[in-house]
């Protein structure tokens, strides 16, 4: 993964900093990291999470993390179809959105 390994000190690290450490060397330092999953299993885990419990804000940033790890958008699309079903439908559509947002942002 070639996430920045300062990405949540810059985002947040002034006003937060110990959520700032502890989100770049446990959650992405570490917990990413472990050998039981590779990135891309880890992202649909983590991406199907989001969805789910319709975490839109956190999405862009692991769809666009989800992309990098090898899932390309028919594969999210197909992935947030299924959720669909387990989810439920406002879940999807909220998901759908934000992924067509990424789409006209270009990434």
């Amino acid at each position: 993964m070639s996430q920045d390994p300062d990405y949540a000190r810059k985002a947040i690290g002034d006003l937060a900093p110990k959520l700032a450490e502890l989100t770049d060397d446990l959650v992405f330092g570490d917990i990413w990291t472990r050998p039981g999953l590779s990135p891309r299993e880890r992202s649909l885990a983590t991406v199907s999470a989001l969805i789910a419990l319709n975490r839109t804000e956190q999405l862009p940033f692991h769809l666009r993390l989800a992309i990098e790890n090898g899932i390309d958008r028919e594969q999210l699309v197909e992935l947030i179809t299924h959720l669909a079903f387990y989810g439920g439908w406002p879940v999807a559509f909220s998901a759908i959105r934000v992924l067509r947002e990424l789409d006209t942002s270009g990434a």
